[in-house]
C-alpha cells in the first residue's frame, strides 16, 4: 500500500489518464482527417460495408493518388531535406526527440496519401503521434518538477504509441500488446496496466464517431475442428510468405530517396497506383478494400483476381514505401494474408464444405500479419479485436500464428 502511495505512482496514473484522452483525441482527429480527404478526393465515405471506392470513375480514381502523391512528396521532401528528417517511435524511445510540430505534419501527411488512395498502412501515424505526445506530456512534468524516471516516460511513450492504434481501429488489447511485444520487448505488472488502461481510454474516445463495429465483416459460425486441417497446411506458407513480406519491408525502408528524389519517385507510385486502380480499386489504400473482398469471396472464378491483385498490392506497397512514403504495414499485411487464405479456402472448402472460406480468410490475414511482424501475441489478438470474432477462434488462429512464426524463421532478416 505504501508503495501505491509514493508521488510517481500517482503521477504515473495521472498521465496514463491524460495521455489516454490526449491520445484518443488525437486518433480521433486523424480519422476525421481521413473521412475528410477521401470526401474530398474520392467522393465516397470509407466504411465496413463499402471500403473501396467502386462508384467514382475509374480516371477520378487515378487523378486522386497521382495528385496525392505529389503533394505529400514536397510535403516530405521539405520536412525531410529543409528541416530534419522525422524521428522514428525507436528512436524517441531512445531519447532523441521527437518534434512536435514536425511530427504532427508528418502524421498527417501519411493519413493524407492514405486518404487520397496512396498505397500504405495507416496505423503509424496515430502511432507516431501518440508517441510525440507522451514524450511532449514528460518534458511538461519535468518543468512542474514532476519528472518520472526514465524507464517510467520510456513506459508512457510506448503506451501512447499503443493507445494510438487502439484509437483508431477500436483494439485496446491489440495496442497494449503494440506497446509491449513490439516496443519494450517485455511484460511488466506496471507495463500491462498503463498501457491497457491507456489503450481502453483512447479507444472510448475514438468510437464517439465511428461506433464500435468491426473493421471486417465475416461470418458467425463457430471454428470447427476440422478447420484445423487447413491450419497446419496453410499457416506455415503465410509464414514463409510474411517472412519475405518483411524483408522485403526493410529494404524498402532502408533505400528511400534521400534528397529530391521523392518529388519524382513517388508521384510515380501514385501514377502506377492509379493505373492498376482503373480496374482493380481494392488494391488503394491501406488495404482494407482488398481484404473485405477476399473475406467475402467464394466463388473459384476470382481465384485469378484476388492473387494479382494480392501481387499488385505488395509490390505497389513496397515500392511505395521505397519511394519514399512513410506509413504502416499491417494492414497491407492482412490484406495479402486474407488474399492466401481465400484462395486456398476455395480449394480446401470443395473438400471440407463444413469450413466456412471467410475463416480461411482470416487464418492468412492472422499468420501472415503475425510473420511480417514477428509478432504473434498482438496479431492474433488484432485479427479477433477488429473482426469481433468468438472464443472458438483463440485455438486454430493462436495454432496458426505458432505455426508461422516457426516458418518465417526461415527467411534471413
Amino acid at each position: 500500500m505504501n508503495k501505491f502511495l509514493k508521488k510517481e505512482n500517482f503521477v504515473l496514473l495521472l498521465s496514463t489518464v491524460v495521455l489516454g484522452i490526449i491520445v484518443g483525441t488525437s486518433s480521433l482527429l486523424l480519422s476525421l482527417l481521413l473521412d475528410g480527404v477521401e470526401r474530398l478526393f474520392l467522393s465516397f465515405q470509407e466504411n465496413a460495408a463499402n471500403p473501396a471506392s467502386l462508384e467514382i470513375l475509374p480516371a477520378h480514381r487515378m487523378v486522386s493518388v497521382f495528385i496525392g502523391a505529389i503533394i505529400a512528396a514536397i510535403i516530405w521532401w521539405f520536412i525531410r531535406t529543409r528541416i530534419n528528417k522525422p524521428v522514428t517511435i525507436a528512436k524517441g524511445l531512445a531519447g532523441e526527440k521527437m518534434p512536435p510540430v514536425q511530427t504532427a505534419i508528418h502524421v498527417m501527411t501519411q493519413i493524407f496519401y492514405v486518404g487520397t488512395g496512396g498505397s500504405v498502412g495507416r496505423e503509424l501515424a496515430p502511432r507516431e503521434a501518440g508517441a510525440m505526445l507522451a514524450q511532449c506530456w514528460s518534458t511538461f512534468l519535468g518543468k512542474l518538477h514532476l519528472a518520472l524516471s526514465d524507464d517510467d516516460s520510456k513506459l508512457l511513450m510506448a503506451a501512447a504509441a499503443g493507445a494510438g492504434f487502439a484509437g483508431i481501429y477500436s483494439a485496446p488489447f491489440t495496442g497494449m500488446l503494440f506497446c509491449i511485444e513490439i516496443l519494450l520487448k517485455k511484460v511488466t505488472k506496471k507495463a500491462v496496466v498503463v498501457s491497457i488502461i491507456m489503450s481502453a481510454i483512447a479507444m472510448l474516445i475514438g468510437t464517439i464517431v465511428k461506433g464500435f463495429g468491426p473493421y471486417y465483416l465475416v461470418g458467425n459460425q463457430q471454428f470447427s475442428m476440422t478447420f484445423l486441417i487447413f491450419v497446419l497446411l496453410v499457416s506455415p506458407l503465410c509464414g514463409i510468405l510474411g517472412g519475405i513480406f518483411r524483408r522485403s519491408f526493410k529494404w524498402a525502408g532502408k533505400h528511400q530517396p534521400k534528397g529530391s528524389g521523392i518529388l519524382w519517385q513517388l508521384p510515380l507510385m501514385g501514377l502506377i497506383t492509379g493505373i492498376f486502380a482503373l480496374s482493380f480499386p481494392q488494391i488503394m489504400g491501406n488495404g482494407r478494400a482488398l481484404a473485405q473482398l477476399s473475406i467475402d469471396t467464394f466463388n473459384q472464378q476470382m481465384i485469378w483476381a484476388l492473387l494479382l491483385g494480392a501481387i499488385v498490392k505488395a509490390t505497389i506497397t513496397v515500392f511505395t514505401i521505397r519511394a519514399g512514403a512513410s506509413g504502416g504495414t499491417l494492414t497491407p499485411s492482412i490484406a495479402i494474408g486474407a488474399v492466401i487464405g481465400t484462395v486456398l479456402g476455395i480449394i480446401f472448402h470443395s473438400f471440407f464444405t463444413i469450413v466456412p472460406i471467410w475463416q480461411c480468410s482470416l487464418l492468412g490475414a492472422c499468420t501472415l500479419l503475425a510473420a511480417s511482424q514477428q509478432a504473434p501475441l498482438m496479431a492474433l489478438i488484432m485479427i479477433i479485436e477488429i473482426s469481433h470474432l468468438n472464443y472458438s477462434a483463440f485455438l486454430p488462429l493462436g495454432a496458426g500464428v505458432a505455426l508461422a512464426i516457426v516458418a518465417s524463421k526461415l527467411i534471413p532478416e
